[in-house]
């Protein structure tokens, strides 16, 4: 009988983004397997209201409560591993995997693979501005795997961080965000970024290929394969 890990999905960060976790885990499931294969998975899913303002009140420890109880409910119901559907609550991926004393699939590590992959070593960032700005995306990047990350400029990041906000997390796709967003990822390029990472799990919402000069790493596909892919090895 096909022995396959249990995935333990923490979402609703928000719920847009958490469907595409869900279906690009069982399509890549299905391509390994064969129809009607699919992956077996556990869900928590955050009433987001009760958790998307808590970094923008510098309220990290209770965020860190939050995701830890949501691991801890993962782990007794069976889950192997854990996967973060969000790039912003990896500031406290650490202490959730300590916490669950469960493996965790850190988005950052997952992306940088493809990255280096690719033959890049320097790429653009966008997202929140927690994750363009803080140190615990960019560092890890920089430390782990060695890869070079470019910002926006201030008025973009602002720009960039309140469309994923008010927009984004909302259901609202715009076109008039879209044609400012090619403009700064456009910049990314001519500043010598060889491809930019969309490090919100929203931000393929609004953002498509077509949209850069430069390949683009979505993190929310490129970590559901990844947890797919951790699901199925024997």
């Amino acid at each position: 009988m096909l022995h396959m890990k249990t995935i333990g999905l923490i979402g609703g960060l928000s719920w847009e983004s958490t469907i595409t976790y869900y279906r690009v885990i069982n399509e890549y499931v299905a391509r390994r397997l064969g129809s009607p294969h699919s992956a077996r998975c556990l869900l928590w899913s955050f009433d987001f209201d009760e958790i998307y303002r808590l970094p923008q009140e510098d309220r990290w420890a209770d965020a860190t409560r939050l995701v830890i109880d949501a691991a801890g409910a993962l782990r007794r119901a069976g889950a192997d591993f854990l996967v973060i559907c969000a790039n912003t609550l990896h500031k406290v991926a650490d202490e959730v995997q300590a916490a669950a004393g469960l493996p965790l699939l850190h988005i950052a590590d997952a992306t940088a693979e493809r990255i280096k992959a690719a033959g890049l070593r320097h790429v653009g960032l966008l997202g929140t501005r927690y994750t363009m700005e803080l140190d615990f995306y960019r560092g890890r990047l920089a430390e782990r795997h060695g890869v070079e990350v470019t910002v926006p400029g201030a008025a973009d990041r602002k720009f960039v961080h309140d469309v994923i906000i008010d927009e984004l997390c909302r259901g609202v796709v715009s076109d008039v965000s879209r044609q400012r967003s090619r403009g700064i990822l456009r910049d990314l390029a001519m500043a010598g970024c060889g491809g930019t990472i969309l490090g919100c799990t929203e931000l393929g919402l609004l953002i498509a290929p077509d949209d850069s000069p430069v390949p683009l790493f979505d993190t929310a596909i490129i970590h559901a394969e990844a947890a797919a892919a951790l699901a199925l090895e024997l």
